[in-house]
């Protein structure tokens, strides 16, 4: 994946590598944690999976204990460091990709910021761990992205080929995917289905809630379609770099790991299948109409 010709943005908060003592880290969410985000979600009537779950890619901590970063001031702007410029880039490509989409039917788009921080930090969700992975907060249109989740891809999800440049691609898709949750938030799609879910049962509301990630997915993939027809950034192995990605992040493929076996009824992202089904979707298409999982029985 080449990066030199992609835009900046600047619409980043950087807070990495401060601390203020707060219990940070990847080591799984506490019950304190859960128990806090859960309260918030019902507090302001929103289901938590929506704040918090209904945008992360994944859950479930490395083991590795990192500080917070929640006493640092953040810095704003687009980042110096490598890492700082390849998300700051992804973050631009996305901007100027859908500012050109809206635009088409007569809309202006509103960008989301990008917070990159350490271990933990405070979102408009209420408190976010790095153990909860790249999430999305639509109640202050947000996205947390912690960097060391990309090092899980590698290491702990064989997500992509470890010290590969092909996991670039895969680090892309990760952020156009939460970029598409904003997408959907701003279209009035993450309202209603939290609104749907109020009245389901448990399965229904999973169903629904795995509709919504692959809609994401797919909307990830019209990103890669139109910033390629536009840059070429995409290298020899980077599809297929993101494939192996929305794999490894399937939910049948992350339970078989961690119990032994898949319960269908308990996904809240899309099977191994869905996930790359609806990617490839949205990269061959390029269109955002090719993105309604709301609309089919099979998705």
């Amino acid at each position: 994946m080449r990066i030199d010709e992609l835009p900046q943005s600047d619409r980043i908060e950087d807070r990495r590598g401060g601390s203020s003592g707060f219990p940070g880290g990847r080591g799984g969410l506490g019950i304190g944690t859960i128990v806090v985000l859960g309260l918030i979600g019902w507090a302001l009537g929103v289901d938590p999976r929506l704040l918090i779950g209904g945008a992360e890619m994944i859950s479930g901590g490395s083991g590795t204990q990192q500080q917070s970063d929640t006493g640092s001031a953040p810095k704003t702007g687009a980042p110096t460091d490598e890492m700082g410029r390849f998300v700051s880039a992804v973050l631009g490509s996305t901007e100027a990709q859908w500012t050109e989409i809206f635009a088409q039917s007569g809309n202006a788009y509103k960008p989301p910021t990008l917070v990159m921080f350490s271990g933990a930090t405070q979102s408009g969700c209420g408190f976010a761990q790095s153990a909860m992975g790249p999430f999305y907060c639509p109640m202050d249109q947000k996205v947390y992205l912690d960097t060391s989740f990309f090092q899980d891809l590698e290491r702990r999800f064989h997500a992509c080929d470890v010290g590969s440049k092909t996991c670039q691609f895969s680090q892309a898709y990760v952020i156009a995917h939460e970029i598409g949750h904003h997408v959907q938030n701003l279209l009035g799609l993450l309202p209603k289905v939290q609104q749907a879910q109020r009245g389901m049962g448990k399965a229904d509301a999973n169903s629904l809630q795995v509709r919504v990630e692959v809609q994401a997915d797919c909307l990830a993939g019209v990103w890669a379609n139109r910033a390629q027809a536009k840059w070429q950034f995409i290298e020899e192995g980077d599809v297929e770099s993101a494939l192996q990605t929305a794999s490894a992040i399937g939910d049948d493929r992350l339970q078989r790991q961690s119990q032994g076996y898949v319960v269908p009824d308990a996904f809240t992202h899309g099977s191994s299948a869905q996930r790359t089904r609806w990617f490839m979707t949205g990269l061959k298409s390029g269109k955002v109409a090719s993105c309604n999982t709301f609309g089919t029985e099979q998705f």
